[in-house]
């Protein structure tokens, strides 16, 4: 096939779907007693019979077959049954493409209903793993393409009884979503997508042709928005003129949220309209004589008016209103499951089509009397409605300190151009998210900064307080970088595009929460398990209340006056069990964990602590002891060299040129430091050349060093572990120069060449200024602290008594900190390390949580459950903090929903009702429902309100 693709513009485009050919894809197979080219000739053979099978080709060699088909046509299992129908068996499958999607599901009550839509997503074929979000109502779902595609995803949720809408399908990341005008026919759409198609860089183009929509997925070093709505609108022809603008699917989730929020409140009002009456009918005005005397008017036997205009009035809220409990435990029974929506059902069922049996039979007899509960039917799905609106809008607040995040970003910019001399020649404003890489923007004092970019022109402070929690201005000159969403505030800046669209700090750290937000924490657990089993108790519970009321009541057990005036045993005994059936509440239970998680998850990205899931935030409140890394943790990882001697023959500009031949090639800041200070020193001994000698055999020592050829000198930079591994002599002279500088918390960087040590750097990096105070916090904590360090012993302890630490392990290596980690955790402790390089990242992993600092690299940030934006050691107390707060919020939640329904149940059941007089009427336990989810999503919020427990002032 040519480049881009070019040779399918042959092939039409819009075709009908039945002759529409879909992308080729390719699967490998391992396949065994494969001996020889017979063999390879038969699974050809077969194979290459299916339909929709375009090549196969098979190694006798190794037994690989490689196939190429059309998905529209065959599936992987097909042709997986046809090798082994063949006599050859398929031992493994390679290669196999793992898409992932995300979808909204609408109609979500409890965590019984996440569950099924779990169970029902992993029983697709091709479905690897299904992560349901309930408080998030999205789920995320890992599938293979060869096997499904995301139409049969959304299909098995709306099949459990779920809305669907899909959010994102793969890697959105350099994604742009147009809005057609125009294009109205499959000549119009052919002439879009070969102009799309044919452009540099773009990978893929998907046309939604109904909503005249095209999604174009593109590489951003090549280019942008701006340039593919300039081809969509070059390939108009003649009097046909294509526009496209910029839409975005992520302002959906916010419109769905006001929709259903609207929906309850609307629903609950149109039940008002009728249960308010009934109400009325039923509980008020009989108790006003002579204003209710009417009701008692007899239209037919024993009908009154007051039985008719209730059973009038309730119908349309048990059928029309309520039909959403009745689609709900459907859809709930269909799978073998039960929820919330089965006991409403229940209860109010047991009510309406009593009162309708009592109805009927008042209008067939002439004698008969009977007490309706048709306002118990009407006001409890109100009153659960009502429940559901306050609960929805509370729910969305949860993700309020997210979505102040999202629109810290300008909605305009301006573009400018600039000629060879940094002068302004043209100046736009634009829409933020037609930025595209390399673009100049110009950003005034006051603006929101749009883009990550480094600056090119004028100087100004920069407030980055919304993203990093650091309240003090920073300065912005030019090479310095910037972030999206934070506020330039008194100079002009010229910055160039370094990071747009999804791909800023800020769309970064907003995705990471998100997914954070997704993910369950281990306590969740609990709620879990109880939801398996909570309604066929419940069920259980109302049946046993109401045999316990009705069975004794019947055979006179308790006595009569306890039965109410126009009630029977029967009505009594079927009052109680309505009672408990709608008093039971498992949406509460459900809605403990996630909310709390949200809340804290959106709190701590805004005070500069990302927590990467609730695993990472119930894990850190159980911390005992912190592992601080020393350079660039404790210590501010800006290391400068304040000396250096040489202790050999070699002349200075020598010891120099080696010296930055092989440190050039490392990454450790020291490193850096060293190689500042000898050019320093190379031009001071009368040297102004800049050229840096090669260097072969570059070979780096984890924690201790670096080593290489220079020409034909071997040389050494390291510590004096280094020195001895290489078996290089240490003397006195230097040992004494080692001991002097590192009793001052100073590190020696000894130069070796050709195994003899030719000098030594010495290298200072200053104590962060909050250290000791987060140390001593900490212990205040509970929590105790250790060093582990690659440095020498006599610089960490300095630095331990500098910063108030008792226990330290130095000259360790990288597997040497993930051991130390794993040595305190088989003592029983709950280990949090934090670090900020590469050789902290195996101790990271190891530990219980892993805490990495902002600044550090990016392999420590991928491998730590915690990010400390700011790179201040404050955070670390921030994120075990707020842990605690959130555990025990999830905790206080947990008491309340279990608390509730413990207490509740018996209440409804009746327990209090023969000492004290206390009954339950159904409509009221309905309230006491809804009120209960209401008060763990408020309990939840209560965390909107958390402050750092340290604050230091950075000076």
């Amino acid at each position: 096939m040519e480049p881009n693709g070019i040779g399918e513009l042959k092939v039409p485009l819009l075709q009908a779907p039945e002759a529409a050919a879909a992308a080729v894809k390719t699967v490998t197979f391992q396949l065994s007693d494969i001996k020889c080219a017979s063999c390879v000739n038969s699974v050809e053979a077969v194979v290459g019979g299916l339909n929709g099978v375009k090549s196969v080709a098979v190694s006798p060699l190794d037994g690989r077959a490689a196939i190429k088909f059309d998905p529209k046509l065959v599936t992987v299992k097909q042709i997986k049954e046809g090798i082994e129908a063949s006599g050859f068996g398929v031992d493994e499958l390679h290669e196999q493409d793992i898409a992932v999607c995300r979808v909204r599901i609408k109609g979500m009550a409890c965590t019984s209903c996440s569950e099924s839509v779990e169970n029902a997503l992993q029983m697709v074929e091709g479905v690897k793993k299904a992560i349901v979000g309930l408080a998030l109502e999205e789920a995320k779902v890992h599938f293979d393409p060869n096997l499904t595609d995301v139409d049969k995803i959304i299909e098995a949720i709306e099949d459990a009884g779920f809305g669907a809408d899909l959010i994102s399908s793969g890697n959105d990341a350099n994604k742009v979503f147009l809005k057609l005008e125009g294009v109205d026919s499959a000549e119009d759409v052919n002439a879009v997508m070969s102009s799309l198609e044919l452009t540099a860089g773009v990978n893929h183009v998907e046309m939604d042709l109904s909503e005249h929509k095209v999604t174009v997925s593109y590489d951003p070093d090549v280019t942008g928005p701006r340039f593919l709505i300039y081809c969509v609108q070059e390939a108009s022809c003649g009097h046909k003129k294509y526009q496209a603008t910029l839409y975005s699917p992520s302002t959906q989730r916010g419109r769905d949220k006001v929709n259903e929020i609207r929906m309850y409140r609307d629903q609950f009002l149109f039940s008002c309209l009728f249960s308010v009456p009934v109400f009325v009918f039923a509980m008020v005005l009989p108790m006003l004589p002579p204003y209710g005397n009417w009701l008692n008017y007899r239209i037919h036997n024993m009908l009154t008016l007051g039985l008719f205009l209730r059973w009038i009035l309730c119908t349309p809220v048990q059928f029309i209103i309520g039909k959403r409990f009745y689609v709900g435990s459907y859809h709930a029974l269909k799978r073998k499951s039960a929820n919330m929506d089965v006991l409403v059902a229940l209860g109010t069922n047991a009510a309406y089509f009593y009162s309708l049996y009592i109805l009927i039979k008042a209008l067939t007899s002439d004698t008969f009397e009977g007490q309706d509960f048709f306002e118990t039917s009407s006001m409890l799905i109100s009153f659960i409605l009502l429940g559901k609106y306050l609960e929805i809008v509370a729910k969305g607040k949860t993700s309020d300190a997210l979505g102040k995040l999202t629109q810290l970003v300008p909605d305009k910019a301006y573009l400018v151009a600039i000629d060879t001399d940094g002068n302004i020649t043209t100046e736009t404003e634009i829409d933020t998210q037609l930025i595209q890489k390399n673009d100049i923007i110009k950003i005034i004092p006051g603006a929101k900064i749009p883009v990550d970019g480094i600056v090119i022109k004028g100087q100004s402070y920069a407030n980055e307080s919304m993203i990093t929690g650091e309240a003090r201005p920073v300065d912005k000159s030019p090479g310095d970088k910037v972030i999206s969403g934070t506020i330039n505030e008194n100079g002009c800046l010229l910055v160039k595009a370094t990071h747009v669209g999804s791909d800023t700090a800020l769309s970064q750290i907003v995705q990471l929460v998100e997914a954070a937000q997704l993910a369950k924490a281990p306590v969740q657990k609990l709620a879990d398990h109880i939801s398996r089993v909570f309604v066929p108790i419940v069920v259980v519970v109302a049946l046993i209340t109401w045999l316990g009321w009705f069975i004794p009541g019947q055979a006179g057990i308790f006595p009569k006056h306890w039965i109410p005036t126009a009630m029977d045993a029967f009505e009594l005994a079927l009052q109680f069990a309505i009672s408990v059936l709608v008093v039971a509440c498992p949406c509460a239970l459900g809605l403990a964990t996630p909310t709390a998680v949200m809340v804290a998850s959106g709190m701590g990205a805004s005070q500069g602590v990302l927590i990467k899931g609730g695993n990472a935030l119930e894990k850190a409140h159980k911390v005992t002891v912190v592992v601080f890394d020393k350079t660039g943790t404790l210590t501010v990882g800006k290391p400068e060299v304040v000396s250096a001697v040489q202790f050999s023959e070699f002349s200075m500009e020598e010891f120099c040129d080696m010296t930055i031949a092989v440190e050039a090639s490392s990454e450790h800041p020291i490193a850096k430091a060293v190689v500042v200070h000898a050019k320093r020193l190379r031009k001071k001994f009368g040297s102004s050349t800049e050229e840096v000698l090669d260097v072969d055999d570059f070979e780096v020592h984890m924690g201790a060093g670096v080593s290489g050829k220079v020409g034909d000198r071997t040389v050494v930079v390291g510590n004096k572990r280094l020195m001895h591994a290489c078996n290089i002599p240490v003397g006195s002279q230097v040992e004494k120069y080692i001991s002097e500088n590192e009793n001052l918390a100073r590190t020696c960087i000894l130069v070796s060449i050709d195994g003899k040590i030719a000098g030594a750097f010495c290298v200072t990096d200053p104590v962060k200024p909050e250290a000791r105070r987060v140390v001593s916090f900490l212990h205040s904590m509970g929590i105790s602290s250790i060093i582990v360090t690659g440095d020498n012993r006599a610089t960490a302890t300095a630095i331990a008594n500098e910063v108030g630490i008792d226990e330290v392990f130095a000259e360790t290596d990288p597997v040497g900190k993930a051991n130390k980690v794993k040595d305190l955790q088989m003592k029983g402790m709950t280990v949090a390390m934090v670090g900020d390089g590469i050789n902290d990242s195996p101790a990271l992993v190891a530990a219980d949580v892993g805490m990495a600092i902002g600044a550090g690299t990016d392999i420590a940030i991928e491998a730590a459950d915690i990010v400390l934006v700011k790179s201040s050691l404050e955070d670390v107390i921030t994120a075990i903090d707020l842990s605690r707060k959130t555990m025990s919020r999830i905790r206080l939640n947990y008491i309340w929903a279990l608390g509730y329904n413990i207490l509740g149940m018996p209440i409804a059941a009746g327990v209090l009702y023969p000492f004290a007089g206390i009954r339950l009427p159904p409509w009221l336990a309905g309230a006491c429902m809804a009120a209960s989810s209401l008060s763990v999503v408020s309990s939840s919020l209560l965390l909107q309100f958390y402050k750092k427990p340290l604050h230091i002032e950075s000076s």
